[in-house]
């Protein structure tokens, strides 16, 4: 096997480098997790480092070996938001000029805390490697150093160093499960653990509709894939860097998918039961957890990568997990329209214990008679099998339901 771009000693040269810079996050176990998996689970706090994500690590070993005349010049970056901070927060440590290309969808807190670190943000394009192209072009007009969010020896050795902190904190992990994007994070922590625990197994995580790295893996090469439609825009890659594809092809396990509905409950998830907040990407591999029933030997770490959300995604996405989960209801009913049809609806709800939420009344929509009403019903329900039975409760009872979801 050909040498690896990144080696151990890389990623202790580097945490030497982040002394003083980056946080060791916190290692918290999660009951309702463990319960869940059958084995003891523990998260990996990346959430709360400082940036709020793990990009920090590799974002400032990469800019901190620049030599004086790069400094000068100041660095280019492309990001969707947690590279494009750990980059303007790196830069303001290290009284370096930044601009920073983000696509124009990119969340308002992550364009917001960008700029507040001192970058200048350029929008372009609607996807990551849109704006990727256009910080390249950039470097060439202006002599700017890339720093690239996942593609570079520097910025893997960085990321690894969270890798040394998962080892220090549960020494007998068996299993770490970790979002995977351009792939920067889980070849980084795979040089590290694997160097030091080959026995411990590495699952990368990405969303199912943002998926390069099957496809990649399968290839032999990095694939680019046609297009991606996800809420999580953190790892929404289209196609693997060669540095990190070298080193997950040759450490990691396997990697995994998960669906938008998993990204929502597991954010929610975690909201509810760990109290901690977390951005789709950074949620993915408490989501695979949730979602994958696959047997995993215990102790499992799952790094939250990311907490930077848009405080109205959140919302968004709360209500779509409490949907996914079972824990959410709309339904719409056709009822004749006369006196009582709302007030029996209502008391046979009740009776079913969902509660309502929210009541609208339609009168001129199509596929309705002259005499009906179409009573469209938000309701809160205790989860999948509850939900079922007021669906079951409603037809039984005559209702002629519109949708239900």
């Amino acid at each position: 096997m050909d040498a690896l771009p990144v080696s151990l000693e890389d990623i202790r040269a580097a945490r030497e480098v982040l002394r003083g810079i980056v946080r060791e996050t916190a290692m918290e176990p999660n009951r309702a997790l463990s319960e869940h998996v059958g084995a003891q689970v523990h998260l990996k706090c990346e959430n709360l480092q400082r940036a709020g994500s793990f990009k920090i690590r590799g974002a400032y070993t990469r800019m901190s070996r620049l030599s004086a005349q790069e400094k000068a010049r100041g660095v280019v970056a492309a990001s969707a938001g947690n590279h494009a901070q750990g980059v303007a927060l790196a830069a303001q440590l290290l009284g370096i000029s930044a601009t920073v290309f983000m696509p124009t969808g990119a969340p308002l807190p992550k364009l917001a805390a960008t700029r507040g670190y001192g970058a200048d943000v350029v929008l372009h394009g609607t996807t990551l490697d849109e704006a990727l192209v256009e910080a390249l072009a950039f470097a060439e007009r202006t002599g700017a150093v890339l720093i690239h969010p996942f593609d570079h020896a520097d910025i893997v050795a960085g990321q690894g160093t969270c890798g040394l902190e998962i080892l220090e904190q549960v020494p007998d992990v068996k299993t770490i499960v970790c979002a995977t994007g351009g792939g920067g994070l889980v070849a980084g922590i795979a040089v590290a653990v694997k160097a030091l625990r080959p026995d411990v197994r590495i699952i990368g995580v990405q969303a199912e509709q943002a998926a390069a790295w099957p496809l990649s893996l399968a290839a032999g090469a990095p694939v680019a894939l046609a297009s991606m439609q996800t809420m999580a825009d953190g790892i929404a890659v289209g196609r693997p860097g060669p540095v990190p594809f070298s080193v997950v092809s040759s450490l990691v396990d396997e990697v995994h998918t998960v669906s938008e509905g998993g990204l929502s409950r597991a954010v929610v998830m975690l909201l509810e039961r760990a109290k901690l907040v977390a951005e789709p990407a950074g949620a993915a591999a408490v989501a695979w957890l949730i979602e994958s029933g696959m047997p995993l030997d215990g102790p499992v770490v799952a790094v939250i990568s990311g907490g930077n959300i848009d405080p109205l995604l959140m919302l968004r996405i709360v209500r779509h997990g409490l949907t996914a989960a079972g824990r959410f209801l709309e339904i719409a009913v056709q009822v004749p329209d006369r006196p009582g049809s709302l007030a029996r609806l209502l008391a046979d709800l009740a009776e079913c214990q969902a509660n309502v939420i929210e009541v609208n009344h339609v009168r001129t929509t199509a596929g309705l008679a002259v005499d009906e009403v179409q009573i469209a019903v938000e309701l809160e329900t205790r989860g999948t099998a509850h939900r079922q039975q007021v669906l079951t409760t409603l037809r039984d009872k005559g209702y002629r339901l519109v949708f239900g979801s």
